[in-house]
């Protein structure tokens, strides 16, 4: 119960404050509450449930360009409470928690993930076709029907789960059904003791929130590292990523990422300028919706910067390190635009390796140290290469890293042997 003297009143309402001031309004999508409302569950443990939800809950700001909720019950047969769009304040989705009624019945989970999964990419139940889909299932750990099969879809389609057991519930049976690692996506608690895990379980939500989608860390006055979901592989596509100022629409780039990567740091950025950034999945099984964010880059001179330093970095202090990425982009049929990062002073010049892939041909691009991209020329159309940029320091010291990139097939045609999996190599050190 809560104390009635007046200083654990002031320290409820501060942490209330603080808990409110950590969530922002710019963290969207679609969160989906699968409510054990089945006979399993007594009245007391599902009003709790429902306290637990509410608290959960009402840091985050509801609305159509927000976070927008659901419940399903699970019952002898699913039932939605409210659809996503339904109630988009916290004062209307609290009343509708609290209105919520236990249905009894059986507890038959499996038919209510199969329910939850039509309903979260349904513009009928309100949900949204190009946000970060999170589903909470809280259950005392017994199902009458099979999890497995309806889970295992649900995770496929990009949905992040959590699951929260009050009972004792099956191990192994929940851990492989909860998003991983199951550690921070799994929680076993008594009923009584729900509010113990109301911060880590609503911060989980939130790094999915945002790890669900495209964004910026490690912002600096010249750069700052992208960070996207898992969307593709090697075997099945590629992404197109177009960036540039936000004032400056005609100085867009455009790069071609391997499949494999979910990471990329942009570098020679201006200082304390906005950039808008889109990454497009190419991809040739699944359709994936483009992801865009803004990023604004810090104030101060342009200078060397690492990825993941705060601050500036004076290259005297680094040490001799190799190249952190090697990108491929603008390729055409006889030629591609190669770049790298960071530059540094202490770096005298740059060899740019590059031959065909099978074959033992490879010519060597001199370029000066205080550059960091050139164009290789008078390629073969439709060929894989294997392009390795080496910095040779001024102590005679060399670091490498290498990368795949293929040319296009004629003029306007695709490159067939290797749809842009550009696997970057282990740096080599000589």
């Amino acid at each position: 119960s809560i104390s009635n003297t007046s200083g654990d009143l002031l320290l409820l309402l501060k942490l209330s404050q603080q808990d409110l001031c950590s969530h922002h309004s710019t963290d969207s999508g679609d969160l989906l509450l699968l409510l054990d409302s089945s006979a399993s569950v007594s009245h007391y443990e599902f009003s709790r449930v429902k306290e637990f939800m509410w608290d959960l809950l009402h840091p985050f700001t509801f609305g159509p360009g927000d976070v927008q909720t659901s419940i399903i019950h699970i019952s002898t047969t699913p039932t939605m409470e409210f659809p996503f769009d339904q109630y988009l304040s916290g004062a209307t989705l609290r009343k509708a928690i609290r209105g919520t009624r236990q249905l009894m019945g059986d507890t038959n989970t499996g038919k209510a993930l199969s329910f939850a999964k039509e309903k979260l990419f349904s513009g009928e139940a309100g949900a949204r076709p190009d946000v970060p889909k999170v589903l909470l299932w809280v259950t005392d750990g017994f199902s009458s029907d099979d999890i497995s099969e309806p889970m295992q879809l649900l995770k496929d389609m990009g949905v992040t789960v959590f699951i929260v057991s009050t009972g004792r519930g099956n191990f192994l049976q929940l851990s492989a059904a909860a998003s991983q690692p199951s550690d921070t996506h799994l929680h076993f608690v008594d009923v009584d003791d729900l509010p113990i895990i109301t911060k880590e379980l609503r911060d989980g939500i939130l790094d999915a929130l945002q790890a669900s989608r495209l964004h910026a860390t490690d912002v600096t006055s010249s750069s700052f590292r992208l960070l996207w979901p898992k969307l593709l592989s090697q075997d099945t596509g590629y992404y197109s990523l177009e960036y540039g100022p936000g004032a400056e629409p005609a100085s867009r780039r455009t790069l071609q990422v391997s499949g494999a990567h979910t990471s990329l740091v942009l570098s020679d950025l201006a200082p304390q300028t906005t950039y808008e950034v889109v990454l497009i999945p190419e991809s040739n099984v699944h359709y994936f919706p483009p992801q865009s964010t803004r990023v604004t880059t810090l104030a101060g001179k342009v200078g060397t910067s690492l990825p993941g330093d705060k601050d500036m970095v004076p290259a005297s202090c680094l040490k001799e390190i190799s190249p952190v990425q090697v990108l491929i982009s603008e390729s055409g049929p006889r030629s591609f635009h190669v770049s790298w990062a960071p530059v540094l002073d202490s770096v005298a010049s740059y060899q740019v390796l590059y031959g065909p892939l099978p074959g033992n041909s490879v010519k060597v691009l001199e370029v000066d140290g205080r550059h960091n991209s050139t164009v290789v020329e008078q390629l073969a159309p439709n060929t894989t290469y294997l392009v390795t940029v080496t910095a040779v320091y001024r102590s005679g010291k060399e670091r490498s890293l290498s990368a795949k990139a293929c040319t296009q097939e004629g003029e306007q045609g695709e490159c067939l042997e290797c749809p842009w999996n550009v696997p970057a190599v282990s740096p080599a050190s000589r």
